[in-house]
């Protein structure tokens, strides 16, 4: 099941395994606390246990499997916590009759940042929930995060809402702490806008840098100008600046040159469709011999910049010529 899913889940009653797996860590850490809290526990000292994925290998493993089995104390469950568990195939098959049946009072969560090489698929075996903390789609956090809004007594628009999901970059412990922050400032049953988000959530530098690039596409000098002073204010450096550049004019090149539709072509340079679609219509407007001219250029003065050939603030300056006056 989603992350999101999981709330839902636990008011119809605990599983007694979960493996709570993805790159989002916040979404990870929400989940082992509504476990945790859908537990009950009144004796944490007594109750829940920690353990290190890593060693729990061959007789250690059975060892942990039979500690399983201990019965709380004063309270009805234990809740037993396992970070960054890849048993190999072998290792499943010590741990698989554990899963088939597991200990009625305790809840095993097992949490894993991701994958790896050669271990158990965890969650496609039988006895396991899974619950998936990966970092969702734009629109997935936007729901999300209209929610948390709603839960704060926030209500907002939904272009507010969808403007600060890319502001924070997705981040949704960024979230998190701003909805906190606009509770604060907006107080009971404050109204999110748009104009809220632009003024009080800062931009994320990734945010930034698209908001950069796009400005390159429109020729709209002004606004890059400005853009470009606000990164440079907050650390950013012409090598970071021309690589970003190049790698836009490079990705239009590329959209340029190829066929198929939005959702293919997203699949095939990792992008999301969306994307796809400003860009090409961003390399429609330049026309394909000027993207790939642009793209050349530009690519040659960062190779210039890194080699000592052009000075890095001579380059970038070369490649804002380029792109709005040549």
């Amino acid at each position: 099941m989603k992350f999101v899913e999981l709330a839902a889940e636990l008011k119809k009653g605990l599983a007694p395994v979960y493996l709570v797996e993805g790159d989002e860590a916040y979404f990870r850490d929400h989940a082992v606390r509504s476990i945790r809290e859908a537990c009950g526990l009144t004796q944490p000292a007594l109750n829940e246990t920690h353990a290190d994925g890593e060693g729990l290998k061959g007789d250690r493993l059975v060892s942990f499997l039979s500690d399983l089995r201990t019965l709380p104390f004063f309270d009805e469950r234990r809740l037993v916590r396992v970070t960054e568990f890849y048993p190999s195939e072998r290792d499943w098959e010590i741990f698989a009759p554990y899963v088939k049946s597991p200990c009625p009072s305790t809840v095993l969560v097992i949490v894993n940042g991701g994958k790896k090489a050669n271990a158990a698929d965890l969650k496609r075996k039988g006895g396991v929930v899974y619950v998936d903390c990966s970092r969702e789609s734009e629109e997935m956090l936007s729901r999300w995060l209209y929610g948390m809004m709603k839960r704060a007594n926030l209500s907002a628009d939904a272009d507010a809402v969808s403007l600060m999901v890319r502001y924070c970059n997705q981040d949704a412990a960024r979230m998190k702490t701003e909805t906190e922050k606009l509770r604060l400032l907006l107080g009971e049953n404050g109204r999110v806008t748009r104009e809220v988000v632009e003024g009080e959530i800062a931009k994320d530098t990734e945010y930034k840098i698209y908001e950069l690039t796009q400005a390159a596409s429109r020729r709209n000098a002004s606004a890059f100008s400005e853009i470009l002073h606000d990164l440079m204010e907050k650390g950013f450096d012409e090598y970071a600046a021309l690589a970003a550049l190049t790698s836009h004019y490079r990705t239009l090149y590329e959209i340029s040159n190829m066929s198929g539709g939005d959702a293919e072509v997203a699949k095939t340079l990792g992008i999301k469709p969306y994307a796809v679609q400003k860009n090409r219509e961003a390399a429609s407007r330049l026309g394909k011999e000027k993207v790939k001219a642009l793209y050349e250029r530009l690519y040659a003065l960062s190779a210039g910049a890194r080699s000592g050939e052009y000075t890095k603030s001579g380059a970038l300056l070369a490649a804002t010529a380029k792109i709005f006056f040549d």
